[in-house]
């Protein structure tokens, strides 16, 4: 009797210790970090056993994914006095406009409680306002003049740039970040004469992008490459857009290049950091003029929105295209980075029980959106980037993040968890019937982007 009793501890003693193997600890050593937030740090130890009690794997990927950025992509240092921080987007080394702004977003909370970490936060708004007036049609950029393999590219590049993909959201991340950052802290002294000029090089390049002088405006770009979407047609143009409002947008925030010149969702991401740009600059600045031209250019854009970019589709009633070409060309689909038209919600003014976004909504989750796939191991929207029958996980997060059902919340949690491949962390994309076949195993935003996800879900 005493032997069974022995045999069963031992097989629980082992039981117990393969479940702690199979959910080891992901993060670099502690020596290794690029960074330390007590509060951070907190807040996972906090968030322990409420998320053990729902499944051990769902806080072992969180306590590998929300500090990633922090354990991994940032460095800190003081620039001419100020704090500065290059901010890389996981296995590349460089800094990513959208990218930088997004993966330290969900850290924001914490900044009230966790001065260095406030700091590190300015200091990536600073730093980004900087590589805005280096070229506000770039999208990525390296840590000093150090030039890059894009170097090539037929465009006005600089050693500055790691590349020179022109993209809307490329210049709202930065405004919505130091937006909030502002409302957050109180801290008014991010908008000096560098914002002022950035935010008047942001205007300039959205109004030539309107086209209002024809196509041929003042950004053009063109690769060697087999890749159809990773250069533009018509000399570096692109396909034409009629002047009606819109900005048009070269690229996407995959990083792809637009079909029909006028990205929907980007469009909506401008209104928005247009309105708040014009509260900084009256409230803080007390540029008038300055707040009435941000005003009015949004105005402008939200009128075309509404007159070009919604479209009837035989299936779902009025939906939001997802590109436009001002000449009544449409392209309904979707794409996995944000800002897509499933995050509108999340990045923009439109509201998540507006009926068209829902129509949106139901069409972009469903096999009558080209870029929507489904199989054996998930599913989810991709697009040109990584390929067909690619889902990324970032889409069912941002549709976890943009739904006010508890019940669906949790449905986007045990997809992300079964499509890890086993690796803990979240990736570009993976294989429809396939999770272990996946892109990308260090991607900090869509990391970030999911413990975000989570403390929303789990934190009162």
């Amino acid at each position: 009797m005493k032997s069974k009793v022995l045999s069963l501890v031992l097989l629980l003693v082992l039981s117990a210790a393969a479940e702690e193997a199979k959910f080891e600890d992901k993060r670099p050593a502690a020596e290794k970090r690029c960074f330390r937030s007590e509060a951070v740090e907190k807040q996972i130890v906090d968030l322990k056993d409420k998320l053990t009690a729902v499944d051990p794997k769902l806080y072992w990927m969180f306590a590998n994914c929300f500090p990633n950025t922090l354990d991994t992509t940032v460095r800190y240092s003081k620039k001419d006095g100020d704090d500065d921080t290059f901010v890389i987007t996981g296995d590349i080394d460089a800094m990513w406009l959208r990218d930088s702004a997004a993966q330290v977003w969900p850290y924001l909370r914490y900044v009230g409680m966790d001065e260095p970490l406030r700091r590190l936060i300015r200091g990536v708004i600073r730093r980004q306002f900087s590589c805005i007036l280096i070229d506000p049609y770039a999208n990525a950029f390296n840590d000093g003049p150090k030039g890059s393999h894009w170097q090539s590219d037929e465009t006005e590049m600089k050693p500055e740039l790691h590349e020179r993909k022109y993209e809307i959201d490329s210049l709202c991340y930065p405004v919505r970040l130091a937006y909030a950052y502002w409302k957050k802290t109180g801290d008014a002294t991010i908008f000096d004469e560098k914002w002022l000029k950035a935010v008047r090089s942001i205007i300039s390049v959205f109004k030539d992008q309107q086209n209002w002088n024809g196509f041929k405006n003042g950004y053009h770009f063109r690769r060697e490459t087999a890749a159809y979407h990773d250069t533009r047609s018509n000399g570096g143009y692109g396909h034409p857009g009629k002047a009606c409002g819109l900005i048009a947008s070269a690229f996407r925030p995959s990083d792809d290049s637009t079909i029909f010149p006028y990205l929907i969702p980007s469009n909506f991401f401008a209104v928005s950091i247009l309105k708040k740009a014009a509260e900084i600059l009256r409230t803080v600045n007390k540029e008038e003029d300055l707040a009435k031209e941000c005003e009015q250019l949004a105005e402008q854009v939200d009128s075309a929105i509404k007159k070009y970019a919604v479209a009837e589709h035989p299936k779902y009633g009025k939906i939001y295209a997802f590109e436009v070409d001002g000449f009544g060309g449409v392209l309904l689909m979707d794409d996995s980075n944000a800002p897509s038209l499933l995050s509108l919600p999340y990045l923009t003014d439109v509201k998540s029980d507006d009926p068209i976004y829902q129509n949106t909504r139901k069409f972009v989750w469903s096999e009558d959106d080209p870029y929507f796939f489904k199989g054996k191991a998930g599913e989810g929207i991709g697009g040109p980037h990584c390929g067909l029958d690619r889902p990324w996980p970032m889409s069912v997060i941002m549709k976890g993040l943009t739904t006010n059902d508890r019940a669906e919340k949790e449905w986007c949690v045990k997809q992300i968890l079964n499509t890890d491949g086993g690796t803990g962390f979240i990736h570009e994309s993976f294989n429809k019937n396939n999770a272990k076949d996946y892109s990308r195993s260090w991607f900090a935003w869509a990391n970030t982007l999911f413990g975000e996800l989570i403390i929303e879900m789990y934190v009162e």
